[in-house]
């Protein structure tokens, strides 16, 4: 059986999210979605719940950082090319997003990176399959 991931976000508005996010793409697991949190399907193996900021403090004894304020954790996708990584972005800035810094081309990597409507850290980024190493 293949590991997941299940990333964990505050959000201050679900259906706000929810409608952010539908409009990058992706879809909803309803299995795992009431009033308090939603589960985003990503890919196969990756996922991200998105849960109200009252609800997600019921998972920590911690304080829960205001991501608009810190950086936390920066959500990194890969993605199949390099219009692919400026489709996603483009979609991202016209949902509401906002630029977290300029595009990076390294040549063999490519990446553009956004903050979504509560401030989260996305990069979506393409590396040429040449320049991975196989893993020994």
């Amino acid at each position: 059986m293949a590991t997941s991931i299940f990333v964990n976000l505050p959000v201050q508005s679900l259906s706000r999210s929810v409608e952010f996010f539908k409009q990058l793409g992706y879809t909803f697991n309803p299995q795992f979605t009431n009033e308090s949190g939603t589960c985003m399907v990503i890919s196969e193996n990756i996922y991200a719940m998105l849960l109200v900021r009252d609800f997600f403090k019921t998972f920590t004894d911690k304080e829960v950082a205001d991501p608009s304020k810190v950086v936390g954790a920066i959500i990194a996708l890969s993605a199949d090319s390099r219009a692919a990584v400026d489709t996603l972005a483009d979609k991202a800035l016209k949902a509401g997003a906002t630029k977290a810094k300029d595009p990076q081309d390294y040549g063999f990597m490519y990446q553009r990176s956004f903050l979504d409507l509560d401030g989260h850290h996305w990069e979506v980024f393409w590396m040429d399959p040449k320049h991975v190493q196989p893993q020994q």
